[in-house]
């Protein structure tokens, strides 16, 4: 487990970046670090296929920025109670501005989510990860999938960067992660239900863990 003052400087560090992406950015791609809104979506078409078309359930956005996941959603007309989780305040209030009136869905900032839901998806929520040291990331990394699994009754899945990825366009700043070891992590921790998607055409991979017998 991340030692607490390691726990403090990252929550505090991804806090801190975000808040200022969506500042000077505003509720935009650009706002939660991604180049585009058409690239974002091919991300929640990635992320969403944990749920297999069933309706009904509740779904939380962990990291969920200012809500692009929820216009999604409603432009496919899904039936979910929604919940939009995010450390940064900042970004709860952009995405509160966006949808003041919004029935079914709910939104939730701080360190300390508690709520159980049916699904969780995160997206792109590991891969900015500064100074911090590889060790100190990944130990960060561990620490979220296992809240995100405890409080997901049916599933969840996420995306990473790639370790894939043409290396010389690596960015230091940026965590690329081994694709066989998250599965691995997944099957061996999480469920024996994992599908590895590293095929729709961007240098990333998405993760899927569904629970319960199929």
């Amino acid at each position: 487990m991340t030692e607490l003052t390691d726990k403090r400087s990252v929550y505090e560090t991804v806090t801190d970046y975000y808040t200022n992406k969506v500042l000077t950015h505003g509720p935009t791609a650009k706002g939660v670090d991604w180049k585009d809104e058409s690239s974002q979506n091919l991300r929640f078409d990635q992320l969403l296929n944990v749920v297999d078309g069933k309706n009904g359930y509740t779904l939380c956005d962990w990291g969920c920025g200012y809500g692009a996941l929820l216009t999604y959603i409603k432009q496919r007309n899904l039936d979910c109670h929604f919940v939009g989780y995010d450390f940064s305040e900042e970004m709860i209030e952009q995405a509160q501005k966006a949808f003041p009136n919004e029935r079914n869905c709910a939104w939730v900032a701080g360190q300390n989510f508690s709520q159980e839901v049916d699904y969780t998806i995160a997206s792109g929520i590991f891969n900015v990860k500064l100074n911090e040291s590889t060790e100190v990331w990944e130990k960060y990394i561990h620490e979220v999938l296992r809240k995100i699994n405890s409080l997901s009754k049916s599933g969840f899945s996420f995306n990473m960067l790639t370790s894939y990825s043409d290396k010389d366009r690596m960015r230091p700043d940026l965590y690329y992660a081994s694709p066989t070891y998250f599965f691995d992590l997944c099957k061996r921790e999480f469920s024996r239900h994992v599908a590895l998607l590293h095929d729709y055409g961007l240098y990333e991979f998405t993760i899927i863990v569904r629970k319960g017998d199929l």
